[in-house]
């Protein structure tokens, strides 16, 4: 059983206390104290880290001292700022970006770089002296003076009287756009008593919610959910200051002469500065700068820099020839030792800080990771030595002989990657308004589905008036100039029509048998999908299998090991596979997540957890340069472990293959990855323990014959680069044990991605930089007829670059070869079609150009920009597009989406909409694409959910007792009604936003998430009507409405009725509920009696009704229940 972590006072305060006792930062601040302006102390002797932690210190010990510290470069100062919050916080220390995405002289600004920017200068205009962080290309470019500020920052705060017009027309002035709802710097919403603002100094837009003239409360809120984050009592809003320099002043005489400045190399920094007007504008037809001039107007003024620096006090890293220093600071520190995953050299190491007194501190922001390293010392019998664990991260240890202390830091023990965080990074922007919701709400014109009549258009949401009463509906074209009209109280049947291609589907007929027929026939193929399936499970669950042994403790060095840091997914479905392992029955796990999430990692451990037991692994894949990846990913990770890993491949000799083979069935091979081939009858395992499959969709039906042979008595692991989609999880229980990863992965470099015009000389200059580095290049070119002019353009310009060119028109052996030619660097650049997007892993490619970019989906353009960042190295992805003005305004925002998401996953949601399409008809069988095609996904899964749940009820009953209640299909409970439930136009002003909530209403199941919704509601839109309060009531009279046996009910004028089963001998006429029913009519004489319908349909009538309130209350006296 595993001992906790050792107990300890609160390490964060220990820290500050050394630091508050630290010698030479008392000794360095004592001396600032005492210097003037102009002067300067040098220090000596720092490393790593250890700059950010005397800051820190400095900081403590002179009591919020400000400071201006200038990095050599953006990389240095992005791991200082990330190093600084740590320990200080956000609040104490700010970050002063460039305003620029790349290179000044692009042109190309970055809305979120513009916001740090504009967020310093208000604060520091308001006399606010945080720690700034910044580097020389930053601080060239010119700010506001400081007399300009304030008219374009204004201060509220709760209680004030705001006339809301004057606001108005302060926003307007200040370049603000006014839109419905905000999603980046520079919108302003008013929404009856709501104003929301999305200001240019502030992380997260506002929320002002007004009683008259009177702002009551002030929230933050989420750009993606439109929720309320946290609740202010002032806030101070900007307009876009980093914009506005013209000429402007440095930031360094901006300052107040209290700041002091540290510069890590004086020389170096003014160095740059000075190279920015060497530089020429990069000039491009409408975009980026018009003359070189231009850009140098945005430059602050050389001549007078040396004064504005000499008028603050000075800390220098490196002194500058000509410059004296008053005093030199000594620091004793060492970077932290490499021990290159070894863990005998790190115990070697504790115990030498051990015997020297020293305290020792593991810094790691994962309980996770300090656990393993316990995990392991104990294993390694040195529990003693385990260091304090300290919650947070810095990006390089070190030792301080001064105080005593030792700062080791898990990614370098365990060489993963780590990358700082800028606040910018959280910032979303560039109009990335295109939101998961927006993908599935309905606009005219789409082609929407409902369940029972089939494909229609959605003609748009209408007012329906009856006399004085009026309802809003769903109108829903059919073919051949027909339409039906669904109220918004009943959308739950209605779905946006999604599938994987761009076709159009052809409109249903109304009243036609046609599309019945279509459900039944595809409900029909899935029941004998799911019937095979659920038999194997059945199979595999009764017959023995091999129980693996518990973790060993190289299995928590390998685990530790992993460079980069899970996610909670990943942790949670490598969980699930090694309880199913260590099980006396055969595993048959599912892993499902996107390219990069992991799933490759969860196999490795897996594999190695079954080697560790003397069992042999296959892992099997669908094509040759699949199975070189595996083969070098498996070798790279289990390289330092007694574990040999081999691999078939078409190159191998005859001779070579054949001792691979006796290799194999003597044992001498503990992982082998391969093609179909590894299911030949020439192939034997000494003994198999685990079988790894990879996107076992792509496999025909004879490998998969003998694969199910073979996994009935074999522990199976599949991995599926498409998600299931969580609709259907539940209805696939018992019938695959399933894995979903959808979180994308943390501290992985964010994919650089920019939009570009095709421009011969920028694609050049991208290549070349990628070559500099010794790395390499994709091409993504989609028309295979000029492809070769493309590698001819590129040959041109770069003559001893190695160009190779792969479309899919070549044979699949040559292609095959061609990729791992390229994977072995034998290419530069690979020029292709889109063929590299699944599949291809070149750890060293770390730059991907997309030809024509405007013309992929948005899953597409993700997946491809998947191909690079796999690495430590930063990545690039560039979308060369025709001027985005000349583009349809979709194609816009689906191009600065994926611009503004650069992290991996980041905006994953989006793109796995599509995904779940693939992942549906990969899973189940390309036959289940056409059915997709044809009814829609998500009708799809509303015929695949009710099949599996049939055949479990009708033919496997014993099997899945257990879930017999909840696989029970919940029948709806319509409710109509003439009362005016509806959400006014002037409290939700957009229709597409009010069809969007009507649909979430209806599909709410719980009193507990009709709470929520309503909070949300109020929150977004401020107070609700009684109207309203009555509309949100609807799903819970539905939910009741189910409870009492009620097939539907009716509300008019006044009148209330319930419509019964309409078939005599329904088991309900006999059951309970209708007793009750019956029992209270007849005490309620003459408020309501039975009625039959000429059709024999039975109902209730009760008189008197005016409201779903009182609906609710009257079925639940009828249930017994207190209302």
């Amino acid at each position: 059983m595993k001992q906790p972590l050792p107990p300890t006072s609160d390490p964060t305060e220990l820290l500050f206390t050394s630091l508050r006792e630290h010698p030479s930062i008392g000794s360095l601040a004592q001396t600032l104290s005492s210097i003037q302006t102009g002067e300067a102390i040098r220090y000596k002797g720092v490393t790593g880290s250890a700059l950010a932690v005397i800051v820190a210190g400095l900081h403590i010990q002179e009591t919020k001292q400000p400071l201006l510290i200038v990095a050599n470069d953006e990389e240095s100062a992005g791991y200082l700022y990330s190093d600084l919050i740590q320990i200080l916080g956000r609040e104490s220390v700010l970050f002063f970006p460039s305003s620029y995405r790349r290179h000044i002289r692009y042109g190309h600004t970055d809305a979120g770089s513009e916001v740090l920017r504009s967020e310093l200068i208000a604060r520091l205009s308001l006399g606010d002296c945080p720690i700034i962080v910044s580097h020389p290309f930053a601080l060239a470019e010119g700010i506001p003076n400081a007399n300009e500020v304030e008219t374009h920052v204004r201060s509220l705060r709760v209680g004030q009287e705001v006339d809301r017009q004057q606001l108005r027309t302060w926003f307007v002035d200040e370049g603000f756009t006014i839109t419905d709802y905000v999603y980046q710097p520079g919108e302003v919403a008013f929404r009856g008593s709501i104003v929301d603002i999305f200001a240019y100094n502030a992380e997260r837009p506002i929320r002002l919610d007004f009683f008259d003239t009177e702002i009551e409360s002030i929230r933050s809120f989420d750009i993606d959910t439109q929720l309320s984050h946290e609740k202010l009592e002032e806030v101070t809003l900007s307009s876009n200051l980093a914009n506005m320099a013209r000429g402007g002043q440095s930031l360094f005489s901006f300052l107040s002469q209290d700041y002091t400045l540290l510069f890590t190399d004086y020389e170096a920094a003014l160095g740059r500065i000075t190279q920015l007007y060497q530089e020429e504008a990069v000039l491009v037809e409408g975009e980026g700068f018009s003359s070189t001039e231009e850009m140098r107007a945005k430059l602050i003024a050389l001549e007078t820099l040396p004064q504005e620096i000499h008028g603050h006090r000075l800390i220098l890293g490196m002194l500058p020839s000509g410059m004296e220093a008053t005093k030199i600071v000594e620091f004793a520190t060492l970077p932290q030792p490499l021990f290159h995953k070894n863990f005998d050299l790190l115990i070697e190491g504790l115990k030498h800080y051990k015997e020297k007194g020293y305290r020792v501190w593991f810094l790691t922001e994962s309980i996770p990771q300090a656990e393993r390293l316990r995990e392991i010392l104990s294993d390694l019998g040195e529990a003693s030595l385990m260091p304090e664990p300290l919650p947070l991260t810095l990006h390089e240890g070190f030792e301080d002989a001064d105080s005593a202390m030792v700062f080791l830091t898990d990614h370098q023990i365990f060489e993963r990657y780590h990358k700082y965080r800028l606040q910018s990074d959280r910032i979303r922007t560039g109009g990335v308004s295109l939101s998961l919701k927006e993908l599935k709400s309905f606009t005219p014109g789409d082609f929407i589905v409902h369940y029972d009549h089939g494909i229609g258009r959605f003609a748009g949401l209408f007012t329906q008036r009856d006399g004085e009463k009026q309802q809003e509906v769903v109108k829903i074209d059919y073919r051949d100039g027909a339409y039906i009209l669904v109220s918004v109280h009943n959308l739950r049947k209605l779905s946006k029509y999604r599938n994987r291609d761009d076709e159009p589907p052809k409109l249903s007929e109304l009243g036609g048998g046609a599309w019945n027929r279509l459900k039944e026939r595809t409900k029909k193929r899935v029941k004998d999908i799911a019937r095979d399936l659920i038999r194997l499970y059945a199979a595999r669950r009764e017959s023995e299998g091999f129980a693996f042994s518990p973790d060993s403790y190289l299995q928590h060095e390998l685990e530790a090991s992993f460079i980069y840091e899970e996610t909670p997914d990943q942790l949670k479905a490598m969980e699930a596979v090694k309880q199913d392992m260590e099980q006396p029955r055969p595993m048959d796990r599912l892993i499902c997540g996107d390219v990069g999430f992991g799933k490759t990692e969860i196999a490795i451990r897996a594999a190695f957890k079954a080697v560790a037991d003397s069992k042999q692994v296959a892992v099997l894949v669908p094509t040759t340069i699949l199975a070189y990846q595996h083969y070098r990913t498996f070798s790279e990770r289990l390289k330092d472990l007694p574990v040999r890993v081999a691999y078939f491949s078409r190159a191998q000799s005859a001779k070579e293959s054949k001792q691979l083979l006796e290799d194999l069935k003597e044992g001498k091979i503990d992982i082998v990855v391969g093609t179909h081939r590894l299911v030949g009858k020439n192939v034997q395992f000494k003994d198999l323990g685990l079988l790894v499959i990879d996107e076992e969709q792509k496999f025909g039906v004879a490998v998969k014959e003998k694969l199910r042979s073979l996994q009935v008595n074999v522990d199976t692991l599949t991995m599926s680069a498409t998600p299931i989609p969580r609709t259907l999880q539940f209805s696939l229980m018992g019938t695959r044990d399933l894995s979903n990863i959808l979180t994308p992965p943390r501290n992985r470099y964010p994919v650089a991605t920019e939009v570009i015009r095709f421009d011969p000389e920028a694609i050049a200059e991208a290549i070349n930089f990628e070559l500099s580095r010794n790395g390499q290049v994709f091409f993504v070119h989609n028309r295979i007829d000029d492809i070769e002019g493309i590698a001819r353009m590129i040959q041109q310009r770069i003559p001893d670059c190695r160009i190779a060119v792969g479309h899919g028109r070549m044979n699949q052996t040559e292609l095959e070869q061609l990729f791992v030619s390229f994977s072995q660097h034998e290419f530069d650049v690979l020029v292709s079609t889109t063929i590299v997007e699944n599949g291809i892993d070149v750890s060293n490619a770390n730059t991907i150009i997309i030809d024509s970019a405007h013309h992929f989906g948005l899953s597409d353009l993700h997946q491809l920009r998947g191909r690079v960042g796999r690495s430590s190295r930063k990545a690039f992805c560039y979308l060369i597009t025709p001027p985005m003005d000349l583009l349809p305004e979709a194609s816009q925002r689906r191009l600065r989406a994926i611009e503004s998401y650069s992290d991996l996953g980041s905006g994953i949601r989006i793109a796995m909409q599509d995904l779940d399409i693939r992942g549906a008809g990969n899973v189940f069988g390309s036959e289940q694409s056409g059915f997709i095609a044809d009814l829609g996904f998500d009708a799809y899964h509303k015929v695949f959910d009710e099949a599996v749940r049939e055949v479990k009820r009708e033919e496997f009953e014993e099997l899945f007792r257990d879930e017999s209640a909840e696989l029970a299909a919940e029948e709806d409970c319509p409710f109509e009604s003439d009362l005016y439930l509806s959400l006014p136009p002037d409290y939700v002003p957009q229709d597409s936003e009010r069809i969007s909530l009507y649909r979430e209403l209806d599909n709410l199941t719980t009193e507990e998430e009709v709470k929520e919704f309503r909070e949300r509601l109020e929150d977004r839109f401020g107070r609700l009507s009684s109207q309203v309060e009555q509309l949100i009531l609807v799903p819970i009279l539905r939910r009741w409405g189910r409870s009492l046996g009620v097939q539907r009910i009716v509300l008019r004028s006044g009148v209330l009725y319930f419509f019964l089963p309409e078939d005599p001998d329904s088991p309900y006429y006999q059951g309970s509920l209708f007793g009750q029913l019956i029992a209270y009519a007849s005490f309620h004489h003459r408020q309501c009696r039975l009625e039959e319908s000429k059709k024999g349909l039975r109902m209730v009538r009760f008189s008197g009704i005016s409201s779903v309130g009182e609906i609710i209350t009257l079925i639940r006296t009828i249930l017994g229940e207190q209302a």
